[in-house]
């Protein structure tokens, strides 16, 4: 386990090597009232598997979090896990994961999920997922990386959000030049071939190729 110090992102990229893709998941510490949500955790977790893929997540073992990162590990993938001290004992940290890394606290968690990730999936969750998902959102807005962004609408689960981008949307405030850049899948099985696409279309240096036609 290790403690980072805080630093400053460095816009589309990471600070340390990989032998896989990681893909980060963000979720609920609690299950949810559907239980559509618990089947897409694991059927996610299964699916970054069996694709070679491996899961960056929040580090507990409660509700979403710990199905997705068990399932995962179930099938033979790597797990990192990435938990605030204080919140240790309280998300019941899952300690029989690949990689574990206590930190010091919420900004330096997120921080290093971006570093070690590669793309980004929201699952249903609570605020702390929204929060998530609404800061990758942004940093992509900004320009700050273009790492892919899915939005998995389980059962309809992020409807209400989707409602809330197009009211803005409507209302001129998100406008031409700063579209908020992500894609929305129905199912689980369509997350990690949606992730793969959108790495398709972008070089090794994280450019989409369409920008590089346009030079």
């Amino acid at each position: 386990m290790s403690s980072l110090k805080p630093k400053t992102m460095t816009p589309m990229g990471r600070n340390n090597a990989h032998l896989t893709q990681s893909i980060c998941v963000y979720c609920g510490s609690g299950p949810g009232k559907n239980t559509a949500y618990v089947e897409a955790a694991r059927h996610l977790g299964n699916e970054l598997a069996a694709n070679g893929l491996g899961l960056v997540y929040g580090g507990g073992s409660l509700g979403l979090m710990g199905e997705v990162a068990r399932a995962t590990l179930s099938a033979g993938s790597s797990v990192t896990g990435i938990i605030p001290e204080f919140l240790s004992e309280r998300e019941m940290m899952l300690k029989d994961v690949t990689h574990l890394h206590v930190v010091d606290d919420m900004h330096v968690r997120k921080q290093m999920m971006f570093d070690t990730s590669d793309a980004f999936v929201a699952l249903p969750g609570g605020i702390g997922t929204l929060e998530e998902l609404v800061e990758q959102l942004t940093w992509s807005q900004l320009g700050r990386h273009t790492k892919p962004i899915v939005v998995a609408n389980i059962a309809g689960f992020w409807d209400p959000f989707l409602e809330l981008l197009a009211h803005m949307r409507s209302e001129a405030f998100i406008r031409t030049g700063l579209e908020v850049g992500f894609k929305i899948v129905e199912t689980a099985d369509d997350i990690v071939p949606t992730i793969q696409a959108a790495w398709g279309r972008l070089t090794p240096q994280g450019v989409h190729e369409d920008a590089i036609a346009k030079l």
